[in-house]
């Protein structure tokens, strides 16, 4: 294992320099979900929620939080973002139904896009959460992970397994 790259010589906190790294095209995706009981999920997909349309709005949630990682994650860099795109699948296991939500962000620059993923995954979790509470407070939102990234000095990363 390396040296931490965040610290400088006085052992305080210090962004990156990624001047010198090489500008390439890199992406990443992340997930997340969120389980809901039966009235909640009947809600959202028939969009009887009192809040509005919940995976519309979640979702634009998660464009807008991408878009600010840098803003609220010490170290980020803020970079251009070229694309960003979230989607969610539903699955059914007795009376519990998870929502599945897959975040890809996409960059051409020096520094990857992990972490604008992975807040986007998040951010659109909470906000499902957030539009939800007032029918149930019991909903779980589960792991938020890394599922590729593509690009940069390291290389490429795929996980096999999806976590639960």
């Amino acid at each position: 294992m390396g040296e931490f790259t965040h610290f400088n010589n006085e052992g305080r906190a210090k962004m990156v320099d990624v001047s010198d790294k090489v500008e390439t095209v890199r992406t990443a995706i992340a997930n997340s979900s969120i389980t809901v009981n039966k009235e909640i999920y009947d809600r959202i997909t028939n969009n009887e929620m009192k809040k509005g349309d919940v995976l519309a709005v979640a979702q634009v949630a998660g464009i807008m939080a991408c878009k600010k990682t840098s803003e609220i994650i010490p170290m980020c860099h803020p970079i251009p973002l070229t694309g960003i795109d979230i989607s969610f699948t539903w699955e059914q296991e007795e009376d519990q139904y998870t929502l599945f939500i897959a975040a890809s962000v996409k960059t051409k620059g020096n520094t990857g896009v992990e972490m604008e993923a992975l807040t986007a995954a998040s951010a659109c979790a909470l906000t499902v959460y957030d539009m939800c509470k007032a029918v149930d407070k019991g909903m779980v939102i589960g792991k938020t992970y890394l599922v590729e990234k593509t690009g940069g000095k390291n290389g490429d990363f795929k996980r096999e397994d999806r976590l639960k």
